[in-house]
């Protein structure tokens, strides 16, 4: 039994088939009272090797790896309705195996990273989680509760024949000093590296400019969240007859924002305000942070802010004239504008308009701050290491460059190697942005070129367990404020004590464990536990006497 919540569950399955066999039934023959007695009896004495998981043995790399077995490994990835991503993994896929015929590797293609984050979770506690998973550093230090669940990959990245740009690759694969420094300093926790970069995005701001400029306003380079209020303040004004002035429609929600998190974080960190230490101290609940929930409160009251989750995607909005300024992240941009080559609407809702790119709106426009974002890879420890091999020789070939700039391609992204970046294909596809409204959409490329120019001017927050539910937290403040102002509720210091009380219990930031991130060693069971099983377990040895002797005298009878 791996865990205790799977010893529940092995109880539960007994107990089960006791019900649909009613072996507890009086005419039912006596050899099933036995089975019954037996199997209760059993799965007692054996409770006391489940407090706690069985860890696997930390990894070695081996000296060489074996080409005379197969292996087949599993690879959970993430995709969204973009077809040209799976074809990217796919393709990926079916090259490695030919260069390895010893591999297999089966895809399973995730909507959401919430959804793999609980599998994986889920498949802690059965020993069956995937190889390699494209995840997000802040769900690995959850991961990482489980003692050598995920393979510290150091060791691997050094190694002369299967390291980063190792000797006996069978591809031409990326060095460690070709990866960009900012996103491998990304994946390091507990000072190892416990990831690899695989692909990274940022936020960014898409603008209806000719809305900006109807209202009378000339469209800076670096957006500032002064001009950014004001300007959607204006765009709230509306005619006589109830439509907006700006568009004549009888809809307008001039700034959505799609990640409520990164909202509240980025603007945390431009403030100079707390968010947490890499300790996991959480500094989210600051003045700062109300501040500007009541800013926020006063925009949603006005209508000139909504979020994602109260309204739906930012992008449906711009695209049919209803929105000045939609937040979203640069691996969104294919959704973007008059001319986005992915919709959510009809064809004839959309307008025409001039669409532009900047950076998220700043406190300090001398010294921008936004977010890195995007996943990463990560390697799943199993009992035999050449079965890790395998899967780290598969993961590291998505960074070599036909992995990397092929799914750059297909969205914002931006490819996480210097290799990939600076190759000829890569500065070709950038240079011929506007060619066609598909690979070469000027939007998507305005949006990897803000990136690249900006990877300087990026931050992570710090990563421990808990790190994720605390983003969840940050998020939750923004959406909470918003509906209740929608709701007619009064936002005041009364209703900010209790929005952090609710949100703290709600993700559970005064919990130590959660909220410093530090692991929990259950260890062996206390005396008292182990006599009170062993008490049970006499107890049903003594019932199991019983039935047996009840038995043999009805024998004897007859």
């Amino acid at each position: 039994m791996p865990n205790g919540r799977l010893c529940i569950e092995y109880f539960g399955i007994e107990e089960e088939k006791l019900k649909k066999n009613d072996i507890l039934k009086k005419n039912h023959i006596p050899w099933k009272k036995l089975l019954a007695a037996s199997l209760i009896g059993t799965g007692l004495l054996t409770l006391t090797g489940c407090h706690g998981s069985k860890a696997l043995p930390t990894f070695t790399v081996p000296a060489e790896f074996d080409t005379s077995k197969n292996y087949e490994i599993t690879f959970w990835a993430k995709n969204d309705t973009n077809k040209n991503q799976t074809d990217v993994y796919k393709k990926a896929i079916a090259d490695f195996e030919s260069l390895y015929p010893n591999i297999k590797v089966n895809m399973k293609l995730y909507t959401d990273y919430g959804r793999i984050f609980n599998d994986v979770i889920t498949n802690i506690a059965t020993g069956t989680t995937p190889n390699v998973c494209i995840t997000y550093p802040d769900h690995i230090a959850t991961y990482m509760t489980g003692k050598n669940t995920v393979v510290p990959l150091d060791a691997l990245f050094a190694d002369e024949k299967y390291g980063l740009g190792g000797s006996a690759l069978l591809y031409d694969g990326p060095t460690q000093k070709e990866i960009v420094p900012q996103f491998l300093s990304e994946c390091v926790l507990e000072d190892q590296h416990y990831a690899v970069p695989y692909m990274r995005s940022t936020e960014c701001c898409y603008i209806n400019k000719d809305f900006v400029e109807k209202l009378g306003y000339t469209l800076p380079d670096v957006l500032t969240w002064d001009f950014i209020w004001e300007v959607s303040e204006a765009a709230t004004a509306k005619n006589p007859d109830g439509t907006f002035a700006l568009n004549g429609q009888n809809v307008m929600i001039p700034f959505i924002y799609k990640s409520t998190d990164n909202m509240m974080i980025q603007f945390l960190k431009q403030q100079g305000a707390d968010y947490s230490t890499p300790e996991g101290d959480i500094g989210l609940f600051n003045d700062t942070t109300e501040a500007f929930l009541y800013e926020i409160a006063d925009h949603v009251e006005s209508g000139a802010f909504s979020t994602f989750k109260i309204s739906s995607y930012p992008a449906n909005f711009l695209n049919a004239g209803q929105c000045v300024f939609a937040i979203d992240s640069t691996a969104g941009a294919t959704w973007m504008g008059a001319d986005a080559p992915l919709s959510d609407i009809s064809e004839d809702a959309f307008v025409d308009f001039e669409t532009a790119v900047r950076m998220v709106p700043q406190y300090d426009p001398e010294h921008p701050q936004m977010i890195s974002q995007g996943p990463s890879i990560c390697v799943f420890n199993k009992a035999d290491p050449q079965e890790v091999l395998a899967s780290w020789l598969f993961a590291q070939y998505l960074l070599t460059d036909e992995v990397q700039i092929g799914y750059a391609q297909t969205e914002g992204y931006l490819p996480v190697t210097t290799k990939a970046q600076e190759s000829p294909s890569y500065q070709d596809y950038l240079a011929r942005s506007g060619e066609d409204n598909n690979i070469h959409y000027s939007i998507k490329l305005d949006a990897a070129e803000l990136l690249l120019s900006h990877t300087e001017d990026t931050f992570v927050t710090p990563v421990f367990n808990g790190s994720a539910s605390l983003r969840n937290a940050a998020g939750q403040l923004i959406e909470n404020v918003a509906n209740s102002v929608r709701r007619g509720q009064t936002v005041d210091a009364a209703y900010m004590k209790q929005l952090t009380a609710d949100v703290t219990t709600l993700y559970r930031l005064d919990q130590k464990d959660i909220a410093t991130g530090s692991r929990q060693e259950l260890g062996p069971l206390p005396q008292t536990a182990v006599l009170l099983l062993a008490a049970l377990a006499l107890s049903w040895c003594l019932i199991l006497l019983y039935v047996l002797s009840d038995f043999v005298k009805k024998r004897k009878k007859h």
